[in-house]
């Protein structure tokens, strides 16, 4: 592949973070699973991701979610994983065992 193609690529490249299912309340997990978020979100089997934006693009009506979103936002981060074997991220709100629900 040329080097240009590989610029253009990384060019479109846009920021993920991956965190421990355990920041979002049992609720909003059931929800990330069910595919029912407030917001654009692609279940998996091991969690899911969530599009954030640049800039956000909504404010999630899950008040947990929407903590992440200010979050990630100022982080500038377009993209949230989460999965039960995530990080758990200092500062921030953790709602018992992330496997609960997945």
């Amino acid at each position: 592949m040329n080097e240009a193609t590989v610029t253009c690529l990384r060019q479109q490249a846009e920021p993920l973070a991956a965190l421990s299912s355990a920041h979002l309340t049992p609720p909003t997990r059931q929800k990330l699973i069910s595919n029912d978020l407030s917001v654009n979100a692609y279940p998996t089997t091991e969690g899911g991701f969530v599009y954030v934006g640049s800039p956000r693009y909504d404010i999630p009506t899950e008040a947990d979610l929407a903590a992440i979103f200010e979050l990630a936002e100022q982080a500038g981060v377009v993209w949230l994983k989460f999965d039960a074997e995530a990080a758990v991220i200092e500062g921030l709100p953790v709602f018992g065992d992330p496997g609960e629900t997945w």
